[in-house]
């Protein structure tokens, strides 16, 4: 009965691990891209840039208003090659547009 829920309590803490790291990546891959965007890159060259710095499976929105350029980079953590976390993570950067962008 023991080693059935350390087994449980393992897996339970090795996910959320995985989600943290996730949630990191999304948000660096978000400034990855605010700041490419912000210097007037083409948006095809932004998303790869944001999506190079993401997870596996991560989606990218790109918009750029009042000034700011903004990203947001979602992704479904992954818990080995198989299965899938039920929770979603995210991270959303936003950066002022260069002059002459």
């Amino acid at each position: 009965m023991t080693l059935p829920s350390l087994l449980l309590v393992l897996g339970v803490a090795l996910g959320a691990v995985g989600a943290a790291s996730a949630e990191l990546s999304c948000a660096d891959a978000a400034r990855v891209g605010a700041r490419a965007l912000a210097r007037g890159e083409h948006h095809d060259r932004v998303r790869a840039l944001a999506l190079s710095a993401a997870p596996e499976g991560a989606d990218v929105h790109l918009s750029e208003d009042g000034g700011m350029a903004r990203v947001t980079v979602r992704a479904e953590p992954r818990l080995g090659p198989l299965a899938a976390l039920p929770v979603e993570v995210d991270g959303s950067a936003a950066v002022p547009l260069e002059p002459g962008s």
